[in-house]
């Protein structure tokens, strides 16, 4: 899969990241991880402090694939409202999932701690605002069902939005502790704890085929250099590319864009410095970085084909940071990087597990979603849960074939 093209503004970030051996001889382990990305490195870091014997294959480098073009909000909200999930599967259905992801957050923040690479995590509030005057509505309804769940958050009027912003709409959700990070280092720090914990990790190794042996109840993975692997245990963490291993229906694909802009001096027209987003389809979601860059992205197309999506890059480069500037008309930025890449979302609105009869002892993490690094961190934990205890109370949440409850 084609998955990506453009200038990439993470690597930059950590040009002296670990690197590790390409796999040289056969492995028998008890988990092996297929894929070094974050969702990867997620699955990495808690199975990292248990007893097992774990690999992790990568067929490039570490964290250069989906990772290296992820923007990083790190937030409970996604794209799909939580009222418009509740009609889906059911108010206590979505009141665990939003609890996940609440603990998924702090789980973010607990692993970057005991990272020894610094992953640039840092809490941020989040402005959801209404693109049109008809979206008013909505996000009041959201807005009281997040407060039911007892999460920080306020209704912003337009009054209230003139007074902190250079810019004047009329409503918006505004959430606390929310938050930002670098998804380069994360995934690094991940692996870099993991690694020193034990954890093999494999570089340039790329699984070239795999099937169950029922004699021995375990999965046998062959490498493109001819080297074997024997686990227990499989957990595929190849992100979009984990379609390619296996097809799931519930998954679906378009094409973004992101710009990441040259440092700026002075940010202090931005309130906060505070995660943006908005209601419109397509929308638009900006952040700042670390080293003062700006992130914009958005403005998805509907289509799957690489040269098609490849095509409209300096368009769309243009219209993002024209979308800024609408925002913020004293900021002056210019694109230093830009990319196109696909984007993986479901047709329900969650994240999935596969856990499929035709693969036996392996999960498929398919983290997919506008928040997918929160997402892969509830998920890597149910599934490690799951793999270490024997059973996951909340992994059937997220099962492919999950049941639609009301």
């Amino acid at each position: 899969m084609n998955l990506k093209s453009g200038t990439y503004y993470w690597p930059t970030t950590f040009p002296d990241a670990p690197s590790y051996p390409s796999l040289d001889e056969d492995v028998n382990c008890d988990v092996v991880i297929v894929g070094g990305g974050s969702s990867g490195a997620q699955c990495a870091y808690y199975l990292a402090d248990t007893q097992l014997d774990v690999a992790v294959i990568e067929k490039h480098k570490i964290g250069h694939g989906s990772t290296s073009s992820n923007t990083a909000f790190i937030q409970y909200s996604g794209e799909k409202l939580f009222t418009d999930l509740i009609n889906t599967f059911g108010q206590p259905y979505i009141g665990k999932h939003l609890e996940l992801c609440r603990q998924a957050i702090n789980d973010i923040e607990e692993a970057s701690k005991l990272a020894e690479i610094d992953c640039e995590f840092l809490r941020r509030d989040s402005l959801y605002f209404a693109s049109y005057h008809e979206d008013i509505k909505r996000l009041k309804e959201e807005y009281a069902l997040l407060k039911k769940h007892d999460f920080e958050l306020e209704f912003l009027t337009a009054a209230d939005i003139e007074s902190r912003y250079p810019f004047r709409k009329d409503a918006a959700i505004y959430s606390y502790n929310d938050a930002e990070i670098n998804p380069f280092k994360y995934t690094h720090g991940l692996l870099d704890y993991a690694a020193k914990k034990g954890v093999s990790v494999f570089e340039n190794t790329e699984m070239n085929g795999h099937f169950y042996d029922k004699e021995r109840d375990r999965v046998t993975i062959r490498t493109k250099l001819g080297k074997v692997i024997h686990a227990k245990r499989v957990i595929y963490c190849a992100g979009y590319e984990g379609i390619d291993i296996k097809k799931e229906k519930k998954a679906s694909f378009v094409s973004t864009y992101t710009v990441t802009t040259n440092p700026v001096e002075d940010l202090s027209a931005w309130y906060k410095r505070n995660l943006i987003w908005e209601t419109a389809r397509p929308y638009v979601y900006m952040r700042t970085t670390a080293d003062n860059r700006i992130i914009i992205g958005g403005l998805d197309e509907d289509t799957i084909y690489a040269e098609d999506r490849d095509s409209k890059l300096m368009n769309k480069k243009d219209k993002l940071i024209n979308e800024f500037n609408k925002l913020f008309p004293d900021i002056h930025v210019k694109p230093d990087y830009y990319l196109t890449a696909f984007y993986g979302g479901t047709i329900d609105g969650l994240p999935i597990i596969g856990i499929y009869d035709d693969h036996p002892n392996s999960y498929f993490l398919f983290g997919f979603g506008d928040n997918g690094t929160v997402y892969s961190q509830i998920l890597s934990k149910l599934v490690v849960e799951e793999i270490v205890t024997g059973k996951s109370e909340d992994l059937p949440y997220y099962l492919q074939d999950r049941p639609l409850l009301k």
